[in-house]
């Protein structure tokens, strides 16, 4: 635990270990309350104005005074605890870990990749199956792409709604066939 020590000009230093003769020395918030329990009100402020604006504590800005004790208190330990950061106790240290090199690793150029982003599908999907049904000359039932695809009716309507119409912005024609059944069908570019 790192403690805390005050010396009579305000500053205030980390350490590892708390030296024998330590007479203003806090780890913890209400040791730090207990410590200045009996100062006045500008010993707080000018504890806080020690280090306010200065690094590592760029962020903070001098006050004139507390609202009270406690908030003065809450504050200030809150703020220390960015030295705590800076004393590392002394023990056994850990092995080094090792480091990357900071670069992706490529993989080999795909050349379905450019065919897919001129169709809207891979090869072999089930996208490009029910694509390559719907540029039928007759179309394409509903029967039928639920049979391919093993979807449910519901599913293949969006599909075509959303999928083909909306995000390909291919126009997908409706209409019924001799027989009367839901035929789809978009036009070949």
């Amino acid at each position: 635990m790192t403690t805390f020590l005050i010396d009579i000009d305000n500053n205030i230093t980390a350490a590892a270990e708390v030296p024998a003769d330590a007479k203003n020395a806090f780890s913890t918030q209400k040791e730090l309350a207990k410590l200045t329990s009996d100062w006045p009100a500008s010993r707080l402020v000018d504890v806080w104005n020690s280090f306010a604006g200065v690094t590592p504590f760029d962020s903070l800005k001098p006050v004139k005074k507390f609202t009270n004790r406690k908030a003065a208190v809450a504050r200030i330990w809150t703020a220390v605890q960015r030295l705590a950061a800076n004393v590392a106790p002394q023990g056994a240290t850990d092995a080094p870990k090792a480091k990357r090199s900071g670069k992706k690793a490529t993989g080999a150029k795909k050349p379905a990749r450019a065919k897919e982003r001129a169709t809207g599908s891979r090869e072999g999907s089930k996208k490009a199956e029910v694509l390559e049904l719907l540029r039928r000359k007759q179309g394409v039932t509903l029967a039928e792409i639920m049979k391919a695809t093993g979807w449910q009716a519901h599913s293949v309507r969006g599909f075509l709604s959303g999928a083909v119409g909306k995000k390909m912005g291919l126009e997908v024609t409706s209409f019924r066939n001799d027989d009367g059944e839901r035929t789809y069908k978009v036009a070949s570019a």
